[in-house]
């Protein structure tokens, strides 16, 4: 919604907009409840937003000048114009606008997420693995930034090539906050995942996503889309991979994630979500736990470190290796080299060095960890699961 109302008022409205549809949603939450629920319950709150945005509009302006410009007839019909090029979904147009290369990359992403995608300022800390404190002067920056741009979304066809990699990666955080979130109540949402998927294929529909490094990210997300049924139990709690039925795995959706698959290996690029989709395709081949190539998987860990270095990748290079060769050399991997601050304190790293202790007979340590791991666990499946994970 936020989308369709910055085209259609201009971009540079964008705080007045958010407050139009916080608003809308305030009043859905009142009315809702005491009677029928609308037949279009989003064209109602897309009503409700707009006139709450001309009504502020209107106090604002005593000439009134701003909204006849906002409900002339050409403004209204200018929403629908799309010219050769140009993006036709408006949540995916708005992408391309807020990844503007004159906002610092973080703020792009903590804006995109907070106003595009819905996440609140806490689930963008823990996703981000900063502090909320961050999240709110990385918003404020990018709100200036906008704030000064036209009114019109146009952008020109370079415009797209230079912001293309930072909206892949707002896809690809909000396709991962759905897969496992750190939402307080719920671990799995499911229609973040879709949300990410339906947007992530408009891009590959546009020339100018229409490439090989897409095509990797969206058979990615296919085949993680294809087990997420599978995750959870009849009570909604999280299952360990060895624990998931394969016979419930998406057939379907993974053969559409190997078609992907194949489209993303046209040309020479090599990128991130290639490796990241061929860790996918293992598990998806694998028959069971114990038959899972733990090798070839380290190895595109391996790569994965070396086109996209980070910490975090190191972290799950050393679970595959734990399979393969072992707590103790999965230890030896982790140890090598000091995490940073912001990932030595998450439960994900507590968790995976308690577990790798507990299977490598270091009994004090694992126990140290297991408490801080569960003490950090942002919602109470994932604790639930952590308990499962590092107990004896």
């Amino acid at each position: 919604m936020v989308a369709k109302l910055v085209r259609r008022f201009g971009v540079h409205q964008l705080g007045r907009i958010e407050d139009a549809v916080q608003q809308a949603l305030v009043v859905a939450l009142e009315s809702w409840g005491r009677t029928t629920l609308p037949d279009d319950p989003a064209a109602w709150l897309y009503r409700v937003a707009v006139n709450e945005f001309l009504g502020e509009a209107r106090q604002r302006s005593r000439r009134g000048h701003i909204l006849e410009r906002y409900t002339s007839d050409d403004a209204v019909e200018a929403v629908d114009v799309k010219l050769e090029g140009e993006l036709s979904d408006d949540e995916l147009l708005l992408l391309f606008v807020c990844c503007d290369p004159d906002i610092p990359v973080e703020s792009q992403l903590v804006f995109a997420l907070r106003s595009l995608c819905g996440f609140g300022v806490r689930e963008i800390a823990l996703r981000l693995f900063t502090s909320e404190a961050n999240v709110y002067k990385r918003l404020g920056r990018a709100r200036e930034r906008l704030r000064g741009l036209p009114r019109d979304l146009d952008l020109e066809p370079q415009n797209y090539a230079e912001r293309l990699p930072a909206v892949r990666a707002v896809l690809y955080l909000l396709f991962t906050e759905g897969y496992l979130s750190a939402h307080p109540e719920v671990a799995i949402r499911r229609e973040l995942c879709e949300e990410a998927l339906r947007l992530a294929e408009q891009l590959a529909a546009h020339p100018v996503g229409a490439d090989p490094e897409t095509a990797a990210l969206i058979a990615l997300m296919h085949l993680h889309l294809a087990r997420l049924g599978a995750r959870q139990d009849a009570a909604g709690g999280l299952l360990l991979l060895e624990e998931q039925d394969r016979q419930a795995w998406d057939a379907a959706r993974i053969q559409l994630g190997f078609h992907w698959l194949a489209r993303s290996a046209d040309g020479d690029a090599f990128t991130r979500y290639h490796a990241e989709v061929g860790i996918a395709a293992e598990h998806c081949l694998a028959s069971s736990f114990k038959e899972t190539n733990w090798r070839r998987i380290v190895e595109c860990y391996e790569l994965l470190e070396a086109v996209s270095p980070s910490p975090l990748h190191r972290l799950n290079r050393a679970l595959a290796l734990a399979e393969l060769s072992g707590a103790s050399a999965a230890l030896r991997c982790l140890e090598a080299e000091a995490p940073p601050g912001w990932l030595a304190g998450s439960y994900l790293w507590l968790a995976a060095l308690a577990d790798l202790c507990r299977r490598a007979g270091d009994g004090a340590r694992a126990d140290r960890y297991k408490r801080e791991a569960l003490e950090q666990a942002p919602n109470a499946a994932i604790r639930v699961l952590l308990e499962r994970r590092l107990s004896d």
